[in-house]
């Protein structure tokens, strides 16, 4: 069995693991997967609490520098049938992005057919570099 790729296994924390969406138009569409399942929020331990606060800020921050967004979107859902644990999106909201994906409607970039999503290649490269920032801290 071959190893992730990159995109997949960006980085890792006591609680938290780091990945790229992998069906996603938009690059640099993050998510944030607690490494134990669990299925809402009020679930969390107070270490899993405090260490996902500190991560959305710090994938929020790398985000900015690698992909030029202004800010980032944060939202956690957990009622998709093939994913029901908590994990939550953290997704750049870019300063070009159109009208008909802000907010909410930023979801019109996940789900989309194979030849729309966000490369591999793509994927791999922005994952080196938050993979980067991440670990300098």
């Amino acid at each position: 069995m071959g190893a992730a790729p990159l995109w997949d296994c960006i980085h890792r924390t006591n609680f938290w693991d780091v990945v790229h969406s992998y069906n996603t138009a938009l690059p640099g569409w993050m998510v944030l997967v607690l490494r134990r399942h669990i299925e809402a929020v009020h679930e969390l331990t107070e270490n899993e609490a405090a260490e996902l606060g500190l991560l959305i800020r710090q994938v929020s921050m790398a985000l900015k520098k690698t992909t030029g967004c202004r800010k980032t979107y944060v939202m956690q859902l957990a009622e998709h049938e093939d994913h029901p644990h908590v994990h939550f999106h953290v997704i750049p909201r870019m300063p070009d992005q159109p009208e008909d994906r802000h907010s909410t409607k930023i979801f019109g970039y996940l789900g989309v057919p194979e030849e729309a999503r966000v490369t591999a290649e793509t994927m791999n490269t922005l994952a080196a570099q938050i993979q980067h920032l991440l670990l300098a801290g």
